[in-house]
């Protein structure tokens, strides 16, 4: 082994062991109050466990590879030319949302969501909750206003979204592209969806299921969208858009209690994003990407100036 290569399973080995490491001590209370999901720090320790990938790539890139420029190889710069880095964020907002919807459409064209695409049912009965009485405007309008909260939500969750995506996509997919496209998007996919094991084990994400099924089905979804990801990164050379793309992911999730049946329960095995069903259009996403040779960086002359703004 060559000491290049020496130094690269290094630098892997402390990655690794830092993100999921870090992951597992800031979630070790959930676990030792026997609160779980109900602890009522959940929120700020959800929000630290994001921060560990960022943290473990800051320590890799810093300590152990000391490259010459460590905000490119982090995916932080370059942002230009502004053109293709702009349509990249837009795609980025865009195509989570579209596959979280197309999702909950498959899932009700194949029995598995309770879908209620006219009335709102669900949606109208929480908001009757809610406001304990009639409702300051038409559900429709309501419905329309969610998509500009996912917009909003995007945004807000861009920062926290980095704390993972400058671990899994700025650093992690770059470095195992040697292995090959696929192989670097799968390694990765499971990567990201194993490391959500302290919280999917508790019941996360997947409340019916037992912890082992959801921690399958949670690594499935990673690897899929983890694709997608991968996409926004690697065509656009920046960490930004697939950051943005992850916040927008968080923000739509929401979405499915929006179009459901009142009254009905939705199964995250099978149903959402999150389930089986959700997993068809970005399985073919991807597929058609590959294809089409669409993880392939762009020549670097067309992307890279002195200039970093």
């Amino acid at each position: 082994m060559t000491r290049s290569a020496g130094r690269s399973w290094l630098a892997l080995a402390v990655y690794l062991g830092l993100a999921f490491g870090l992951s597992w001590l800031i979630a070790l209370p959930l676990g030792v109050s026997g609160d779980g999901l109900e602890h009522p720090a959940f929120g700020a320790i959800a929000l630290c466990m994001m921060l560990t990938p960022a943290i473990a790539a800051l320590v890799t890139v810093f300590a152990i590879e000391r490259p010459q420029h460590p905000a490119e190889a982090l995916g932080l710069v370059p942002l230009r030319p502004a053109g293709r880095f702009l349509g990249y964020l837009g795609l980025g907002l865009a195509v989570p949302v579209t596959l979280i919807f197309a999702a909950l459409i498959a899932g009700s064209v194949l029995g598995v969501y309770p879908a209620d695409f006219v009335t709102f049912s669900a949606f109208h009965d929480l908001l009757t909750a809610q406001t304990g009485g009639g409702l300051s405007m038409p559900i429709g309008a309501l419905v329309a206003l969610q998509f500009v909260n996912v917009i909003l939500g995007s945004i807000l969750n861009l920062l926290p979204a980095l704390g993972e995506e400058l671990g899994w996509r700025g650093w992690l997919l770059p470095h195992l592209l040697r292995f090959g496209t696929v192989p670097a998007i799968v390694i990765s996919g499971v990567v990201w969806g194993l490391w959500h094991a302290p919280l999917i084990l508790l019941g996360y994400n997947y409340p019916t299921a037992p912890g082992w099924l959801g921690l399958l089905m949670m690594t499935g979804m990673c690897t899929l969208m983890g694709g997608v990801l991968a996409w926004l990164r690697i065509r656009s050379r920046s960490v930004w858009p697939a950051a943005l793309a992850h916040g927008a992911l968080n923000a739509s999730i929401g979405l499915a209690v929006v179009f459901a049946q009142s009254g009905e329960d939705i199964d995250t095995v099978h149903a959402t994003i999150l389930g089986w069903s959700g997993w068809i259009l970005p399985a073919v996403l991807i597929v058609v990407l590959i294809a089409t040779q669409q993880f392939t960086w762009p020549p670097r002359a067309t992307v890279r100036r002195r200039s970093f703004f």
